[in-house]
């Protein structure tokens, strides 16, 4: 039996689960609820480190099961935080499967970029820049999706090839052994570096607007922000983290530290760009349209993300019957392949809110809220950034920046705080929430999702090494950010 508990996780990961959960118990009824909470919370970011080991859904799942059962939270209290992060929920199983769709034209632009791009320096920049504009107007688990496929489709060209027996590019047989070794390390360490500089990117341009994260939407329909003035209350502190965030790409990639600065090997260029000519000569006229159909979904996705016109899940669902329609995709079995990437993230999403409902239960952040309330009106703004930041590189920022933002109306209603002080520490809860959270998975669900991805383990990304390649950008966006409440605010 012991043998099946976790399946194919190293004996030393089993043992370690059983003996969480055994001193959970130990801990409830000698430490009390308060510790047993705080022990969950380091329990479950464990499972995460270990997600190459084991899928956390199964880890974390019999953590938050215990949870329930040992009454730190309730199953409705959980469904509560679902029911409040139902739209998150809608996005992952329709837009990801949405976006499923658009893999050809996907791949048809960013193959034509990786072979016309030959800097590292120009197309890293390229990542950043293109992934914050994009995330300030759609959200940055669907930019996400899009790197994730992106960058998985070209690691599925290399593996194509390298996995085959005999195939030929422009110099003749190409050796199997070439493929393998220090050039595939140096193609992972690649794309590696790419997707993160992406990701980073998705936090830059979140930050920014009304719709770029789900806090910020609430935080601006409490303060009654639109679009315009949302952007301009936050340009002050988020406009010098974005240019500083570039500047840490180019210097990142000019030193190879942190990870970063690998090239793309010549024979994986040259892969790419057979691949791409391939492509192009073997294009039928039903291909080109269906390119035209993604392409046009895409426009469609884009305008009703940007003028958010309706939940990003329904408009993913329509992005699915739209591009589904038009191309002849009819039958169910090819419709479920496009759902199989993100329903497992989907559950484990679940699994995280019913450990955010203990938190929220067990009132942890209440002592670091009620210290922040009570310093000088002149410090507040930077204590509410440092205490949002840190919290949200342990919990989701989402709920980070809810129960923060429901302290600060519950203080404005009661006259503690101004409607200038209020604004003020606004900014900061937004900011806080947005910048410092790229410092670990657990904070920003888009850095988990890529995390617990399938391309994860196929470009050897865990946890901590996410963590290490976040590291510089943390520094500077987090300080940078700190600076900018602390002079402007």
């Amino acid at each position: 039996m012991f043998k099946q508990f976790l399946g194919n996780s190293p004996s030393w990961f089993k043992f370690t689960m059983i003996g969480f959960l055994v001193f959970n118990v130990f801990s409830y009824y000698v430490l009390g609820e308060t510790v047993t909470a705080w022990v969950f919370i380091a329990e479950f970011i464990f499972t995460l480190a270990l997600a190459l080991k084991c899928y956390p859904l199964q880890s974390g799942g019999l953590l938050a099961i215990e949870a329930l059962a040992l009454g730190l939270t309730t199953p409705e209290h959980a469904y509560h935080e679902v029911e409040a992060n139902l739209e998150v929920i809608l996005l992952l199983v329709f837009m990801v499967a949405g976006i499923y769709f658009m893999k050809p034209l996907l791949m048809f632009i960013f193959s034509k970029v990786f072979t016309k791009i030959r800097s590292k320096m120009v197309l890293s920049m390229l990542f950043v820049v293109l992934a914050a504009v994009l995330s300030a107007f759609l959200d940055a688990l669907t930019v996400t999706a899009v790197l994730i496929s992106v960058i998985a489709g070209f690691y599925g060209i290399y593996h194509k090839i390298h996995s085959s027996s005999a195939d030929y590019n422009e110099s003749g047989v190409l050796d199997r052994k070439e493929l393998s070794g220090e050039t595939l390390e140096e193609f992972r360490s690649f794309l590696r570096s790419l997707v993160m500089h992406g990701l980073v990117g998705t936090a830059l341009g979140g930050v920014c607007t009304l719709v770029g994260e789900p806090q910020n939407l609430l935080i601006g329909e409490r303060l009654g922000w639109d679009f315009i003035e949302f952007y301009k209350m936050m340009a002050p502190v988020t406009m010098p983290v974005f240019v500083f965030g570039v500047v840490t790409t180019m210097i990142l990639e000019a030193t190879g530290t942190f990870g970063y600065g690998a090239k793309l090997p010549e024979v994986a260029r040259s892969i790419i760009e057979n691949y791409t000519e391939e492509m192009d000569q073997k294009r039928t006229a039903k291909d080109k349209y269906g390119l035209w159909v993604q392409a046009i979904s895409a426009i469609l996705l884009i305008v009703g993300l940007a003028l958010h016109l309706a939940p990003v899940g329904f408009i993913g669902l329509a992005l699915i019957i739209i591009q589904t329609a038009f191309m002849g995709i009819i039958e169910e079995h090819s419709l479920g392949k496009a759902f199989e990437e993100a329903l497992p993230f989907t559950a484990l999403l679940v699994v995280f809110f019913v450990i955010v409902a203990m938190i929220h239960d067990q009132h942890l952040f209440s002592p670091i809220i009620d210290w922040a309330l009570g310093v000088e009106l002149s410090k507040q703004p930077a204590v509410f950034y440092l205490a949002n930041g840190v919290l949200s590189m342990i919990s989701d920022n989402v709920f980070v920046a809810t129960v923060y933002i429901g302290e600060l109306q519950s203080a404005f209603d009661a006259g503690t705080i101004d409607r200038a002080q209020y604004e003020k520490l606004a900014i900061a809860v937004n900011t806080g929430t947005n910048l410092p959270s790229v410092a670990t998975p657990n904070g920003q669900a888009a850095f988990l999702f890529l995390l617990t991805s399938t391309l994860a383990p196929l470009i050897n990304l865990s946890y901590f090494k996410m963590i290490k390649m976040a590291l510089p950008y943390t520094i500077v966006l987090g300080g940078i950010g700190l600076a900018g409440v602390s002079l402007f605010l």
